[in-house]
């Protein structure tokens, strides 16, 4: 979210009246607009305005004022003329339940439009803080998580508020050649802001796969997001399959993460044991020992 300082560079920016602008909309701020006498500026807002009051302006033409106003019932924009020079007015417009303020003026360099967007939310702008979640509720989430689907089936009052989605149609498989991790089940906490994975580890070598069973780690686009708990063992035997639980919170610098489940995620582990030799084909000859004939005298 912007910035006091930044909110005043943008009211700044438009009072310097580039023919098209955009703005957030801030409740705090008082947005200078310069319009016109032979040219319309159109506000335009995200959805439709509740209300407008203001003080000098006529929507007929016909009642004395500073400025004529066209806005439409139920419509998500309006329209401003300066009728005089040197005019200047405030309307005040309801939108979602607050009143947002914009100063009009009359101006030879008038905004021709203004486009109106509504604030972003903390986790949109990056703000948000991730929910304090105990080691404890974390493992209440992972349990929750193994028998979602029998408390579905059961109570599912107590499940009615987890994303869970399963990924048998197009699997989510991460492929580390003698190795693989594939993702079954995932669950979304969105109070807690965790989310929750059923994985299955298959070990395709003749070695045992050994990992360091606190280190999964989720990748989602270009983000890396560590784990906030784990279940698994560390080990799976050759030629064998393990299923794996572990979970990822909030954002590595303490932000909500709001991962979607629609996500293509990676699954990353630390590998411990060494990766199987590397065998090099080669279509050298073969090189043959050199025999020394002695000379007999």
């Amino acid at each position: 979210m912007k910035s006091t300082a930044s909110l005043l560079l943008l009211t700044a920016t438009v009072a310097l009246a580039q023919p098209v602008q955009q703005a957030w909309l801030d409740d705090r701020t008082v947005v200078a607009v310069p319009v016109a006498t032979n040219r319309v500026t159109t506000l335009n807002f995200p959805g439709p305005i509740e209300a407008i009051d203001g003080a000098g302006f006529t929507v007929d033409g016909k009642t004395p004022g500073l400025f004529q106003l066209a806005h439409a019932n139920g419509s998500a924009f309006l329209s401003v003329r300066a009728l005089a020079p040197r005019a200047s007015a405030n309307l005040n417009v309801r939108w979602h339940d607050r009143t947002y303020v914009f100063e009009f003026a009359e101006s030879g360099v008038p905004v021709l439009s203004l486009n109106l967007e509504a604030p972003p939310t903390p986790e949109e702008s990056g703000t948000g803080h991730a929910p304090d979640v105990s080691p404890l509720k974390l493992l209440s989430l992972l349990d929750k998580a193994r028998a979602f689907l029998l408390l579905k089936s059961q109570q599912p009052e107590s499940v009615a508020d987890v994303g869970f989605t399963t990924y048998d149609g197009k699997p989510l498989v991460s492929d580390f050649n003698d190795y693989e991790i594939q993702i079954e089940q995932a669950f979304r906490f969105n109070a807690e802001d965790t989310l929750v994975f059923r994985a299955g580890i298959t070990n395709k070598s003749d070695a045992p796969l050994i990992y360091s069973p606190d280190s999964f780690a989720l990748r989602a686009g270009n983000r890396l997001y560590p784990q906030s708990i784990s279940d698994a063992d560390g080990t799976v035997p050759p030629k064998e399959r393990r299923i794996v639980y572990f979970a990822v919170t909030g954002t590595p610098d303490g932000g909500r993460n709001d991962l979607s489940l629609k996500n293509k995620f990676t699954v990353l582990v630390q590998r411990l044991s060494p990766p199987p030799a590397v065998v090099t084909a080669t279509n050298s000859p073969v090189a043959q020992p050199v025999r020394v004939l002695k000379s007999h005298r």
